[in-house]
């Protein structure tokens, strides 16, 4: 069972919402558009509909009034806005006074008033019905639950507040029927906006349940079209606590093509063998979510030279890492203590050289003791002040059953392995992070999801797969490519206008031309990762098959593999 809700009423300092018995005049006629009232002086009308159209999902405008206009033409005719409300809530200095059947002794003040109707939640309760989702309160005969949010609605001169919304409990797998039904109807607040766990002298609203109702039915109130490739669809990205995401089909569609492409497998190795469909998909769904994330690599698989580390890994994790701050998220890279200083001057290279706009902090984890783990992550070490709400893995050194490190060939480099493994454990026990792990082989870390699979079809699989698993366990040809998969599928879901509006709770403008073309520069080129390339063999950094020192990895030549995988991307991200 899904608790999906969806932004409705507002509540302000003229206006505090409270729930009644469910309206007899509702029930008279179903199926027809209801809407919500708000009458206020005309001093402050400007400010309302300023208000209304800056939160349009909360406050879908259907009517202004002019100024004493009792009639509403365009949604009924012949109506009295004095007398055909139910009930009416009247507000003095801010305050709920009273509750009136009758606006008609108010008649002289409402001649310098303004009427304000509002899209109502029960307009799309037909909609819902036909698709065949129960809709309780009808069910029960009574109002819809309501409350108030700490999502805070965008301000319009004196208007501000938190969003209230209503909430109806629907089966899960009812909830793409659930978002689809409502999505094309926004004049009654469209789709939900969550699915998972000034005070004027005079003001006057409906009831709560006793909305004004139109002669229109709901269905014609300004409907969408629901083109297939715009279609909603919803995906659990948590269950502690549970919380659901939606994007479009469109959007969707993309997402699974890359991943596709990054699980080809150059050297016919069987990693198919590992892939999970749409990992890739519930991972950035997430990651878009999320407001801090902690990304770890560095798998050092040749422990013979020195540095140890191999070419895969860190230009994925840069990659990520640059298109996560184009979306304005805290980023932190955690790493051994041993490469520290080489990874911060890489970083400060990445940056002079334009692989990434702003250099991410690079720090290192060491247990010091049982709760290392714990106050590395949280605040205090308090489980409810997560640092970070997103860890996420690329070709890190995963821990074995054992307790050891292995890579592909079986030796034990534990010796050079900082137990960043702890951090993920920890993190499974805490309400609110997700992890991710990204790999090609079932030994980094993470992958401990897929550890059934790799111990049956990997070569060394009992011996060297990752016992630790992830939330999302994301299978790549080369644990790069996953990376370049990630920053590509965030771009697409956050020029999604399903999952945009679903984001920001409905409120608030599309992405700008200028932030859109911000954003695509922050996309994995060629270019900028041959240049990322060209810095770690600066620092001795080798290919992870070959020990080659050059630009290669895993034993593949950059120009053409690794170059024709980005630009295949960037074809399916930019289609």
């Amino acid at each position: 069972m899904g608790l999906l809700k969806c932004g409705t009423n507002f509540l302000c300092r003229a206006v505090r919402l409270k729930c009644l018995k469910y309206s007899t005049r509702a029930k008279m006629k179903p199926g027809y558009q209801q809407a919500n009232v708000v009458i206020l002086h005309k001093d402050l009308a400007d400010d309302f509909e300023a208000f209304c159209r800056a939160n349009s999902s909360p406050l879908p405008l259907l009517y202004k009034s002019k100024c004493g206009e009792w009639s509403c033409g365009p949604l009924a005719t012949g109506s009295d806005i004095r007398e055909d409300c139910p009930e009416y809530c009247v507000f003095e200095n801010g305050v709920l006074a009273k509750k009136v059947a009758s606006l008609s002794s108010y008649t002289p003040q409402l001649q310098d008033m303004v009427t304000f109707y509002l899209g109502c939640s029960f307009g799309f309760e037909s909609a819902l019905k036909a698709a065949g989702v129960p809709v309780r309160n009808v069910e029960q005969g009574k109002n819809v639950s309501m409350y108030k949010t700490s999502v805070a609605c965008i301000r319009a001169g004196q208007f501000h507040c938190p969003m209230v919304v209503s909430m109806r409990p629907v089966p899960e797998e009812k909830l793409d029927a659930a978002a689809q039904s409502t999505h094309v109807i926004p004049l009654a607040h469209g789709g939900p906006i969550h699915i998972g766990d000034p005070k004027p002298v005079l003001a006057f609203t409906h009831s709560p349940g006793c909305m004004f109702i139109t002669d229109q039915k709901a269905e014609t109130i300004s409907p969408l079209t629901l083109e297939p490739a715009h279609c909603p669809l919803t995906f659990c990205i948590s269950q502690n606590p549970q919380h659901y995401s939606i994007a479009s089909k469109r959007a969707v569609q993309q997402i699974r093509a890359i991943e596709e492409l990054v699980v080809e497998d150059p050297d016919s190795r069987g990693i198919r063998a590992l892939f999970l469909q749409d990992e890739l998909l519930k991972a950035c769904l997430s990651l878009s979510h999320s407001s801090s994330v902690l990304i770890t690599t560095g798998f050092p698989t040749h422990y013979m030279h020195n540095p140890p580390e191999e070419t895969d890994g860190p230009p994925g994790a840069i990659a990520m890492a640059a298109m996560l701050q184009a979306l304005r998220k805290e980023v932190v890279i955690v790493t051994d203590e041993r490469a520290l200083e080489m990874n911060q001057h890489i970083m400060r290279d990445a940056v002079e050289k334009g692989v990434i706009k702003t250099a991410v902090p690079v720090i290192s984890f060491q247990s010091n003791g049982p709760d290392s783990a714990l106050q590395f992550l949280c605040h205090d070490g308090d489980p409810s002040k997560p640092r970070f709400d997103h860890l996420v893995a690329i070709e890190r050194s995963g821990r074995a059953t054992d307790g050891n490190y292995y890579n592909m060939r079986g030796v034990n480099i534990k010796h050079l392995v900082d137990p960043i493994d702890d951090l993920f454990t920890t993190a499974s026990t805490i309400a609110g992070i997700t992890t991710t792990g990204i790999g090609d082989g079932g030994n980094e870390l993470g992958m401990g999801k897929v550890k059934a699979a790799v111990k049956a079809y990997m070569p060394n699989g009992n011996l060297i797969a990752c016992d630790v698993a992830a939330d999302f366990a994301i299978t790549a040809g080369v644990s790069n490519w996953g990376g370049y998969a990630v920053a590509c599928a965030l771009y697409i879901l956050n020029l999604c206008p399903i999952h945009w509006r679903y984001l920001h709770s409905g409120l608030g403008l599309s992405l700008t031309p200028d932030q859109q073309s911000l954003r695509m520069a922050c996309l994995p080129t060629v270019a900028k990762e041959e240049e990322m390339l060209h810095i770690l063999v600066k620092y001795g950094v080798r290919s992870g098959k070959t020990a080659n020192l050059g630009l290669e990895v895993d034993g593949l030549t950059f120009h053409p593999y690794h170059s024709d995988i980005i630009q295949r991307l960037r074809n399916l991200t930019l289609a």
